[in-house]
């Protein structure tokens, strides 16, 4: 029997592996290079020709393992063409052709784990909309908002593409994703779009899936705004977070803040306090110059030292798009993962200590550029250690997470950067590590009773079904132009 027509792209014009100029909202887009473009096009060029030698369309070929690996290996040749072999996807080129291969180097090995601990929606009918002006569009421009959801009445629905229920599919349906983490934006209290209300609901959802094991909550706290430390006693009693989330270079006035001021020693003795001992901190991906100090890393290893009884969860470990990722070359070493790193040196904080570098947007970023992604991942590996770095996407405002996890489950620093700089091999068991043990080990979770109780849940079971006949969209969300990132509300603000 003939395969249905695919509803979504039924021609095949987008690639499972996508490079693109994609912002998550924090950062102005930065365009594609001339490698990425090349990149692009050969990627294109070899979905064609593999399709017809597998007899396939090319949206069932690039929707199929074969196609995410013809894609990776197509961006492997245009890397090769410019000179730039320190990182790469390793995996064999029969992959692009042999169904059995393609899934041997693409699919999640037995007992893995993947936890994201960073993930994001949208509240499509949240207060945050009263305080926007009359006619106001927000996020109308990013791609996802055109699913049938935004037909729906009212000026506002296309936000539900970007909701609760979308968030599901995306994560759960359309990637390997076993557990995330919702997370903030910053935001005043009463403009936020994503309240702890809302999160809350979310994780009730996937309860009634019965999937509860599925996602913790943070608490965003930025102690520089009225009433933020005085709001996380019920963020612990009455909504149970796992952790805090703050920004540094948010505040008043824009001026932001660091960890090691008096103001955010107070918030860390708080956190003590209450026994929620792990604080995530966005630092890097600055939101414009005012506060740009504050959103590199110089405090890091001074409150690492000074409460190590904490965990400090770096989100996007300091990273930077206008800064090259380049080898570590000590002291006065300027901007970027850079600055954690001279943080951790100079107040003694040894790897594996409790400071984490946490890889959303950063990774997805550095897909772009191979070799550069060797570096930052080598650094991260080598200064924060083994068991601190962890697997974080920034999903959904790039769509579903999982061409993401395919180019790391197959990427590789080169044997050279390794020899020259000490970088580690990323073996199976490193892997494992990033992708969800680390992070488990922070959170108190056990791995394996979430595995075991993930392959019977109702999202397990749906998953099942779903891959039966799955529908990918292969688009991101967030603003891919400098218009589109200055049209968001707040957008380059601190």
């Amino acid at each position: 029997m003939k395969p249905s027509r695919p509803r979504i792209d039924p021609e095949g014009t987008r690639l499972p592996i996508k490079l693109d100029a994609t912002s998550n909202g924090e950062f102005e887009p930065v365009p594609l290079s001339p490698t990425n473009k090349a990149a692009n096009k050969l990627a294109h060029e070899a979905a064609t020709v593999n399709a017809k030698r597998l007899a396939m369309s090319r949206r069932r070929f690039l929707v199929s393992a074969c196609g995410a690996a013809s894609t990776l290996l197509a961006f492997n040749a245009a890397n090769a063409a410019a000179g730039r072999p320190g990182g790469f996807f390793d995996l064999p080129t029969g992959a692009a052709l042999e169904p059995s291969l393609a899934e041997t180097s693409l699919g999640g090995g037995k007992g893995e784990f993947i936890f994201d601990v960073q993930g994001h929606f949208v509240d499509p009918n949240g207060a945050w909309l009263k305080k926007l002006p009359a006619g106001s569009k927000p996020l109308s421009q990013m791609p996802k908002t055109g699913c049938a959801l935004a037909a729906e009445p009212g000026a506002h629905s296309y936000l539900r593409c970007l909701g609760p229920e979308e968030f599901i599919k995306d994560v759960f349906l359309d990637s390997d994703t076993d557990m995330m983490v919702l997370s903030f934006v910053p935001s005043k209290p009463d403009a936020e779009p994503l309240t702890i209300q809302t999160a809350d609901a979310v994780r009730r959802i996937v309860e009634r899936m019965e999937g509860m094991h599925r996602l913790l909550l943070h608490g965003r706290v930025n102690p520089n705004q009225a009433g933020d430390l005085d709001s996380m006693d019920e963020l612990k009693g009455r909504w149970g977070v796992s952790a805090w989330k703050t920004y540094t270079q948010f505040g008043p006035g824009g001026k932001g803040y660091f960890l090691s001021d008096d103001i955010g020693t107070r918030f860390i003795e708080k956190a003590r306090q209450l026994g929620v001992n792990v604080i995530c901190v966005h630092k890097g991906l600055p939101f414009g110059r005012q506060s740009y100090e504050h959103s590199q890393c110089r405090d890091i290893g001074v409150v690492a030292k000074r409460f190590p009884d904490v965990s400090f969860l770096v989100y996007h470990s300091g990273f930077v798009t206008g800064v090259p990722e380049r080898a570590f070359e000590g002291k006065g070493a300027g901007d970027g993962i850079d600055t954690l790193i001279q943080s951790l040196i100079e107040n003694d904080v040894a790897p594996n200590s409790n400071v984490y570098g946490e890889l959303g947007s950063t990774w997805r970023y550095l897909m772009r550029d191979p070799e550069a992604a060797a570096h930052a991942l080598g650094k991260l590996l080598k200064y924060c250690g083994e068991n601190n770095v962890l697997w974080g996407t920034d999903s959904i405002w790039y769509g579903s997470p999982q061409d993401q996890i395919q180019a790391f489950r197959t990427f590789q620093i080169s044997p050279e950067l390794r020899e020259k700089y000490g970088y580690p091999e990323i073996t199976p068991q490193l892997r494992a590590k990033i992708f969800g043990l680390n992070a488990a080990r922070v959170y108190s979770i056990n791995p394996e009773e979430i595995r075991r109780y993930a392959r019977r849940d109702r999202i397990a079971g749906e998953r099942l079904a779903y891959l039966e006949h799955p529908e990918p969209h292969f688009l991101t969300y967030g603003p891919k132009t400098r218009r589109q990132f200055l049209n968001l509300p707040g957008a380059g603000k601190p």
